[in-house]
């Protein structure tokens, strides 16, 4: 890579502004913790392929990436992360028992891109391979691993519309620093990625988060308990991960589904427990008597609401549902997993803003595996028409298992091409 006066001139102010910043990230609650490692290289040494998993979530595609490559030689693996979650996540799920013996796994904090302090880590780790998960793209790293003539993937690569906006506005910056391989999620994520990178190796892949997706049992213990106090007799809705920010249209929901339809079960799910009380008081002011779930001593015999007040159970409540709306999705809140009760056989139903989930696919909409609607008019209208025409259990739950496995192997794919480079370097 040739270090043009634009790259170098660049990098000064760069490093200009982490220097300032340093101090002030040394304060803040999510990086201080290993904050001496993330900015020194003593403790580093060489790997062969050096894995970055920023937070959770990709942490956990960093793990099941892990437990499927499978080299034919001997090779040092090291995987950082940004927060602590990450790093609690590969500490606890990457054991031994859980790699091929043919890898000598470290795990450490990622550093601070400040290029002096990335270059030190480049040249300590050396690595042959860097691979990058979803959009983690640090410029100081980037080129102090182009300058050490790293092969540098992009894995189950995703670009939102507002990223790939910025990253347009600065494509004279990232030209210089440009990785070489990346498998994107989507054809659309490909086009972005291969606009802001047009001399990459850009292809499509499967996302590995179907992979993480379990198609398993309920526990029969709980879903013992919970059939012994909802009546069996009457279809049960699920108003399910429910955000303080939405509260006043599930309440919508709630009067219209119930005004029209009221012999069902509702259960009421917050997303978080303090939010418990401030639904208690909504309830009441509405004149609905429900049933608080830690509370239930005895079956219920006939029609009401429960709200949900103990963890755990949520999961295993989808599968008696007849009908269940996901929340976090009516205001811009990323949403939330509405493939769990579609493998239960559940009618799913989201609002409009699902971006955390997006990597589902619009295929999931498309085949109505799950239900997306615009506002809580169309999703109150979509559960009352679900419960006045019952929908087949068994047909659903096998339409959305089908969906999952049909769309897995994008691991495979993954590290299949990561081999086959690592082999090639020789």
């Amino acid at each position: 890579m040739t270090k043009t006066a634009f790259i170098l001139n660049f990098f000064k102010l760069y490093n200009m502004l982490w220097r300032i910043g340093l101090p002030f990230l040394k304060k803040n609650r999510r990086l201080r913790q290993g904050f001496q490692k993330r900015v020194t290289s003593l403790h580093h040494s060489k790997a062969d392929i050096w894995i970055q998993a920023a937070s959770a979530g990709e942490a956990y595609l960093a793990v099941t990436l892990l437990k499927r490559l499978l080299p034919k030689t001997k090779m040092n693996v090291l995987v950082t992360a940004t927060t602590s979650q990450g790093m609690d996540i590969l500490k606890t799920r990457l054991t031994r028992n859980d790699i091929s013996d043919f890898i000598d796994l470290k795990i450490e904090w990622f550093p601070f891109d400040s290029p002096g302090i990335i270059k030190d880590a480049v040249k300590a780790i050396n690595p042959r391979i860097m691979v990058l998960l979803e959009t983690e793209i640090w410029p100081g790293l980037l080129f102090y691993l182009k300058l050490n003539q790293t092969k540098i993937f992009i894995i189950n690569a995703r670009l939102s519309q507002k990223s790939f906006n910025l990253y347009l506005k600065t494509k004279f910056l990232w030209k210089h620093l440009a990785p070489d391989f990346i498998l994107a999620t989507s054809d659309q994520d490909a086009k972005r990625y291969q606009h802001i990178f047009d001399k990459t190796t850009v292809k499509t892949m499967p996302n590995i988060k179907f992979e993480s997706i379990k198609i398993d049992t309920p526990d029969s213990a709980t879903l013992e308990h919970i059939k012994k106090i909802i009546p069996q007799t009457l279809p049960l809705t699920i108003l399910a991960s429910v955000r303080k920010q939405e509260e006043k249209d599930i309440l919508h929901i709630l009067k219209d589904i119930i005004k029209n339809f009221p012999n069902q079960m509702v259960a009421i799910f917050p997303r978080h427990m303090h939010r418990v009380n401030p639904w208690k008081k909504k309830l009441k002011a509405q004149n609905f008597t429900y049933y608080l779930k830690s509370e239930i001593t005895s079956p219920i015999t006939s029609p009401g609401i429960i709200l949900w007040d103990t963890f755990g159970q949520l999961k295993t409540a989808y599968t008696l549902a007849w009908v269940v709306f996901v929340g976090g999705s009516l205001k811009p809140l990323g949403g939330q997993n509405f493939i769990e009760p579609a493998l239960q056989g559940a009618a799913t139903v989201t609002g409009p803003y699902y971006e955390d989930f997006a990597w589902a696919t619009e295929d999931i909409f498309k085949k109505e595996i799950v239900i997306k609607k615009d506002n809580w008019k169309a999703v109150a209208k979509t559960i009352l028409k679900t419960l006045e025409t019952p929908v087949n259990k068994s047909n659903r739950k096998h339409l959305a298992q089908e969906y999952i496995r049909t769309h897995q192997g994008g691991t495979r794919q993954a590290c299949k091409e990561i081999i086959k480079v690592f082999d090639g370097l020789g």
